[in-house]
């Protein structure tokens, strides 16, 4: 068995990958799960003690998951692909995970969610407006998992909101890129740049700030008429076009309460500056 970790990440992907680095360059012991065998030598090589730990598996490696869970802080960030069954596999895994941390000494949780958790309300959005969020909606499956973990005495969780994810490996140009037709064009983006995920993160961390509900956005939005075509020419790709003269849903994400509870100032405040 390892020596207890000062965090462990599951989900070392995307963005939990370069938050693990981050976390060991600042002199934390720091686990971490890949759901990629090939992918063990390169966190091992970082300094991350790495494990091999697939949570959609009903054959889950309860050994190495207890070894990973013999820590104080979790981060859980596992993608949720909530189309192909409404989420039921994104809540079976979780479930699974909270099973295996009701035996193990976690007692702070950091867990990434995502801003598709709010309705389109046609206004700015802040933490309370969840609540309209109801059970025949696409987000309730966030919210149910979100619940998961907030709903336990054994330990406190922070929910942590990400608008889109992008960065120079996810360019948000090749997201409509020559498409046609496209809807929504009066619509504002609710963006966010993985270098801003990272600090946010390492800063919840560092300022024990638990038992909290945060939304990360940057802090401009611009119209999806102007930016995705701007974020499309810039990687030389055929900008898309956008239908003209159609009613907009929409949702402004407020990140008010991250800038001032941790405080916060955004690295890449403006999405039009991602490229």
């Amino acid at each position: 068995m390892h020596e207890k970790a000062d965090i462990s990440i599951i989900g070392c992907g995307w963005l939990g990958l370069p938050l693990a680095e981050t976390l060991v360059n600042f002199g934390k012991r720091v686990k971490g799960s890949t759901t990629s065998p090939a992918k063990l030598d390169l966190l091992a090589q970082k300094g991350i003690t790495p494990y091999l730990i697939n949570l959609q598996e009903e054959t889950t490696d309860e050994a190495a998951l207890a070894d990973l869970l013999e820590t104080d802080v979790l981060v859980i960030n596992i993608p949720p692909r909530l189309r192909a069954d409404g989420g039921e596999s994104y809540l079976n895994q979780l479930q699974r995970l909270r099973k295996a941390m009701l035996d193990s000494p976690v007692k702070k949780v950091l867990f990434a969610s995502s801003t598709s958790v709010y309705n389109d309300l046609n206004q700015i959005v802040t933490e309370q407006d969840s609540q309209f969020t109801k059970p025949t909606d696409p987000g309730y499956s966030l919210l149910q998992a979100e619940q998961l973990f907030q709903e336990r005495e054994e330990w406190l969780t922070t929910i942590v909101r990400f608008a889109g994810l992008a960065d120079d490996d996810r360019s948000p140009g090749r997201f409509l890129a020559g498409k046609t037709d496209v809807p929504n064009g009066d619509g504002p983006v609710n963006l966010i740049h993985r270098t801003d995920c990272i600090m946010i993160l390492k800063r919840i961390i560092e300022q024990e700030k638990w038992g909290e509900v945060y939304n990360a956005c940057s802090d401009m939005h611009p119209m999806r008429r102007d930016f995705y075509p701007a974020a499309a020419l810039a990687l030389g790709l055929q900008p898309p076009v956008f239908k003209e003269m159609e009613e907009t849903r929409f949702k402004i994400i407020s990140n008010q309460k991250l800038k001032d509870d941790l405080p916060y100032v955004f690295q890449y405040p403006d999405p039009m500056g991602f490229f």
